[in-house]
């Protein structure tokens, strides 16, 4: 499958959420989506990305954005990080790997040396029609929102 792209349709997703759920990205047709995609719940650069969002949902809800978290972990891992972080959004179980995989982020990482697949750290702005605005490859974890922002400001 061929990478996504800017102003490509962004993957109908159908998925469980933390509350067992199920949450269908075409459900926030009319709303701008922060589709942010992490390796693991309770990391530190994924709970860095995590609170900066939720510091500064609020102000992305009142304009319209919504945040959506999707991870391999299961909804158990996700209910536990919610808790102890206060995260107000929504994050979306992807134990199967299929959302990564339709959006092309499940790829082969390596660390020390050891080679292994894993979740590339990935933001998608799709906006109110389902169209992808947007790609973020390098996340910077503590300024999350402002790199968002940065971009919602000049399409």
């Amino acid at each position: 499958m061929a990478a996504l792209q800017i102003g490509d349709k962004a993957p109908e997703i159908t998925a469980k959420n933390q509350k067992g759920e199920t949450v269908q990205l075409s459900e926030f047709k009319g709303k701008k989506v922060i589709l942010y995609f992490y390796p693991k719940d309770n990391t530190p650069g994924c709970t860095t990305e995590a609170c900066n969002y939720r510091d500064n949902y609020q102000s992305l809800v009142n304009d319209g954005i919504e945040v959506i978290g999707v991870s391999i972990d299961s909804e158990q891992s996700h209910q536990k990080f919610i808790a102890k972080f206060d995260l107000p959004f929504t994050l979306l179980a992807d134990e199967d790997q299929k959302i990564v995989n339709d959006y092309g982020v499940w790829v082969e990482k390596n660390m020390y040396g050891k080679k292994y697949m894993g979740t590339a750290r990935t933001t998608f702005i799709i906006d109110e029609n389902g169209i992808i605005q947007h790609i973020i490859k390098k996340v910077d974890n503590k300024n999350a929102t402002q790199q968002v922002r940065d971009l919602l400001s000049h399409p």
